[in-house]
């Protein structure tokens, strides 16, 4: 009568690296276990704890005194059982395999890239896409279409009251003109504000050409984002130069 070979049961290993299934064979040592899980969990042999849960059953330490002749079937292994590895190592001499820093990370030239026909760039330029599209407006007028709704969203026009922003500074005036300013840098359009109080840097004037009536140091140029609009009264000044008397 012949003798059948112990088929292999489906476990799963856990280490602190790694969680795989695995199909181990009854019939091999804890020595030949242990090798086998090195590659796999990253951890030497000889280094290795291995303790085994079967269900919600308390967990055994899969050991023995001659680890070389002690076969697993001398445990209760079961389809599925959940075989733990723990590194008895101290943790300045384990390997962090989650540790990505130290990993060489390749590049790939620019000039290499844009040649490439497979490339998400290369789709690009075949679709006519974003800077690719022969419609698509330019860096210039993308800034000034993003000038035009930042007035309109904060509901800035003429004659309307503003605050300044950021509160800290808390001017208020009104808004006297709205438009380009050549003389001063930056595209599009600034906001003019004729200020409750002498408290701004012009008169309305940016080098020598008017843009709005004001009174001397009423004037001031601000962006749109600079502005809120609302229903700002004009700080009452006097009163509050008499509360600090």
């Amino acid at each position: 009568m012949s003798l059948q070979a112990a088929a292999d049961i489906p476990l799963l290993v856990k280490s602190p690296n790694s969680s795989s299934e695995r199909r181990i064979n009854p019939s091999w040592s804890i020595a030949h276990l242990k090798t086998r899980l090195e590659p796999i969990t990253g951890i030497p042999a000889a280094s290795q704890q291995l303790t085994l849960q079967v269900g919600s059953q308390d967990t055994i330490a899969i050991a023995a005194a001659d680890e070389e002749q002690t076969q697993l079937a001398a445990f209760p292994l079961q389809p599925y059982a959940e075989i733990t590895v723990v590194d008895t190592r101290p943790p300045a001499a384990r390997t962090d395999f989650s540790d990505l820093s130290s990993v060489p990370k390749y590049t790939m030239p620019s000039a290499e890239y844009e040649t490439r026909t497979d490339s998400v760039l290369a789709w690009k330029k075949t679709q006519k896409l974003g800077r690719f599209d022969p419609n698509a407006p330019s860096i210039e007028e993308q800034k000034l279409r993003a000038l035009e709704r930042e007035i309109e969203e904060r509901g800035l026009t003429l004659s309307c009251r503003v605050r300044l922003l950021p509160e800290s500074d808390a001017r208020r005036g009104t808004v006297s003109y709205i438009g380009p300013v050549p003389e001063i840098p930056g595209l599009g359009a600034w906001i003019g504000v004729a200020l409750d109080e002498p408290t701004g840097k012009n008169d309305g004037s940016v080098k020598g050409k008017k843009y709005f009536e004001c009174g001397k140091s009423h004037g001031v140029f601000v962006r749109p984002e600079r502005c809120e609009a609302g229903d700002f009264p004009p700080l009452d000044m006097g009163d509050e130069d008499m509360e600090e008397l």
